[in-house]
């Protein structure tokens, strides 16, 4: 009697959710002169400093300038997202 031999592949990890996003963080902003708070993943927040540092602009004008161009339909936060990920497909 033949015995079938089960061959079990290794399956790699599934990436969940939570390996991928972290907790948002807040950053205080200041925007023609009102002070705000901000929350967002840690990873936009290092992408949206690089993009200020190489358009040589500090981070609060650029969230100004964001802030200003949005619409009131979108909070600011969801605004400096949708920005740099605009850039991101930019860059290529």
């Amino acid at each position: 009697m033949r015995v079938p031999i089960r061959t079990t592949r290794a399956t790699p990890p599934r990436t969940t959710a939570t390996d991928v996003a972290r907790r948002p963080e807040k950053h205080s902003l200041t925007l023609r002169r009102h002070r705000t708070s901000v929350s967002l993943e840690p990873e936009f927040w290092a992408e949206f400093r690089r993009i200020a540092a190489d358009k040589s602009i500090a981070i609060n004008a650029l969230a100004a300038e964001i802030d200003e161009a949005r619409g009131v339909e979108i909070g600011l936060a969801s605004a400096i997202r949708l920005y740099v990920l605009a850039e991101l497909k930019a860059r290529g």
